[in-house]
Parts: structure tokens; C-alpha cells; sequence
């Protein structure tokens, strides 16, 4: 069968994804991307370092940064979004914003960071109490409470593992228990599961119609917001940040087929 008349693929706006060297959810990025854009990603180089805030300092130094973001440019992403949620609180408010001005610099392109995007996903949801989940150790986690009390948000419940290392490997039911430490009722008014490393688009319908309250994830804010970005939106099911771009919170949570929820509880 001749194709050739098609002309080839129709054209795709990109959004380039800097990741830390042992990312390994790639897959999970792409379920909230729709199907006219495409992500282009690189990662940091290697370091034998365990998950830990020297491991975040060292992934996220502005030359390694830059580096990283020169080599996307080949292909001409519309923006640039570093998928590192430790990486890039570590040196707080101002730390993140210089990241992303030395982004910007090294690739002549908008920028942007996992920690940024939840700042302004809390901004659009209106949300002053935030409950955490991590798969950190406690120094770590301290220092996201750290970063989110900084601008104001209040940390209202917190649960963390204290992993080092193949955070990919956890499991839904593993996150679901931890959600339901970190959450009291009438507590919170959204959940953060952080770590680009976790695995959490299944997991977010069901903790939001349990909890009552909207989920974010550190993959799902940094979709959101290099999507809006390019003027589109990022698609999802069940997800308040997704399917309310107001800031809205629907007047009645989701129900999910059981067979949806099997292996969750």
C-alpha cells in the first residue's frame, strides 16, 4: 500500500523533560500528555549517591542543568520542565527560581520545575492546608515541608517511608496507605504525593473519592504545567487539577467501579 500521499506524520509541539539519571516512570509522564504534543526527555548524568539532599544538590546544579537543557534544543521543545521534586526544593523558593532562570539562559526556551509547578497548582486550587506524602527519608521530607511552608502553605498531616533508593518499586497500595496516615478529615485541602519516582496516575481517582479532597502528584503538576504552557491542557480522569482548570472542586467526588479499585485497599 502506497502512504506516501499522507505527506507523513502531522506535526507536534514539544515539551523537553530534564530527569534526574535514575527516572524511571517515563511511561507515566506520557498518560497525561494528549496526543498533539510529544515529550522529548534526557537525563542528568550518574552519580553513586542514594536518594538523599546531597543526591538532590548534586542533580541539580545549574552546569549539569544546562547541559541537559542545550541538548533538548536539537529538537526545538516550546518549553522545558525539570521532572526532579527533591531537586529542585532543595534550595528553597529562590533556589528554584534561579534553576529556572539558568535553564532559560542555557536553552533560550521557558523553563520550569516539579517544585514551581506545585507551588502554582496550589495557587490555582486555592489551597493553604497541605497534607504530604513522600517516599523519602525524614530529611528530606523536612525539607519539602520547609519549601511549601515558604510560600505560605500550611502542612496539615505528612507520612514518608524513608526510601534511598528504586522509589519506582513501590507499590499503589503502598501509596494509598500512606495517603491515609497523612490525611485528617476536614484537615487538609489537597494532598501532595512528591517524587517523580513514585508511581501515582491510577492511584489519584481513588484517593480522591476517598479523601474528599483533590490529589496532586509530582509527574501529574509538572505535566499540568508545561502543558499550560503551550496553551493546552493535560488529560486525565477523575482529577481535580486536570478536569477543573478554575480551581473548582466538584460538588461531588467520583465513585469507581470496583474492578477500578481492586488491589488499592
Amino acid at each position: 500500500m502506497d502512504v506516501s500521499f499522507l505527506g507523513g506524520p502531522r506535526p507536534q509541539r514539544g515539551v523537553g523533560v530534564v530527569a534526574p539519571f535514575d527516572f524511571a516512570l517515563d511511561r507515566e509522564l506520557w498518560r497525561w500528555v494528549p496526543d498533539d504534543v510529544s515529550l522529548h526527555l534526557t537525563r542528568t548524568p550518574f552519580v553513586p549517591v542514594e536518594v538523599s539532599l546531597d543526591l538532590a544538590r548534586l542533580v541539580s546544579e545549574h552546569e549539569t542543568l544546562g547541559e541537559a537543557v542545550r541538548a533538548l534544543t536539537a529538537v526545538a521543545p516550546e518549553v522545558v520542565a525539570y521532572a526532579c521534586t527533591s531537586g529542585s526544593f532543595v534550595g528553597g523558593i529562590a533556589g528554584e527560581r534561579a534553576m529556572c532562570e539558568a535553564m532559560t539562559r542555557s536553552g533560550a526556551v521557558p523553563s520550569l520545575t516539579t517544585s514551581g509547578a506545585l507551588l502554582d497548582a496550589l495557587t490555582e486550587l486555592g489551597v493553604r492546608r497541605l497534607a504530604l506524602v513522600t517516599p523519602y527519608t525524614e530529611s528530606v521530607t523536612r525539607a519539602l515541608a520547609q519549601y511549601v511552608a515558604e510560600a505560605g502553605v500550611r502542612v496539615a498531616g505528612c507520612a514518608f517511608m524513608g526510601l534511598t533508593r528504586h522509589i519506582w518499586q513501590v507499590q499503589y497500595r503502598e501509596v494509598v496507605a500512606m495517603a491515609r496516615r497523612a490525611v485528617r478529615p476536614g484537615a487538609a485541602d489537597a494532598l501532595f504525593i512528591s517524587c517523580t519516582n513514585l508511581p501515582t496516575y491510577d492511584v489519584i481517582p481513588q484517593l480522591e473519592a476517598e479523601l474528599r479532597v483533590p490529589v496532586l502528584s509530582a509527574n501529574q503538576v509538572t505535566m499540568w504545567a508545561a502543558l499550560r504552557r503551550l496553551g493546552t491542557r493535560a488529560v486525565g480522569p477523575y482529577q481535580t487539577l486536570v478536569r477543573h482548570p478554575d480551581g473548582s472542586v466538584p460538588r461531588e467526588w467520583p465513585v469507581l467501579p470496583e474492578e477500578q479499585q481492586e488491589g488499592w485497599t
